[in-house]
């Protein structure tokens, strides 16, 4: 790859825009699930897929049953997405507290359901 591509590849990165929103890691086996939101959505998912592969996760629930079962027992998958608003009083991070509430509310991935150890749920 030469420097020229790079250079595009890395400005085409950063100027990609971010999006916000809920997301799950769920056990297919178990119905177990592990919610998370994040302004940047991808990142944290990616995140995730990585340190679970790699055994390094620390929720350990979570890892534990991702080595048991494999990579096949568990899905990764966006719930929601912020709908950006041009419009004066548009407060990102007020529209993804609503979001992480609502799924929180009908998921409750805290306890028997969840892999979650509370309801906080944001990620850089």
């Amino acid at each position: 790859m030469t420097s020229l591509s790079r250079k595009a590849l890395k400005r085409e990165y950063k100027e990609k825009p971010r999006v916000a929103g809920v997301f799950q890691i769920k056990n297919k086996v178990t119905g177990k699930i592990f919610l998370g939101s994040s302004l940047n959505i991808e990142g944290p998912l990616n995140a995730h897929k990585f340190m679970l592969s790699s055994g390094s996760h620390r929720n350990t629930a979570l890892q534990k049953d991702f080595k048991a079962l494999g990579t096949d027992a568990f899905s990764f998958d966006t719930l929601a997405t912020v709908d950006v608003k041009d419009e004066s009083g548009f407060n990102l991070e007020n529209e993804l507290e609503i979001l992480e509430a609502l799924w929180l509310d009908e998921l409750q991935p805290v306890g028997d359901m969840g892999y979650n150890r509370n309801r906080k749920i944001r990620q850089a």
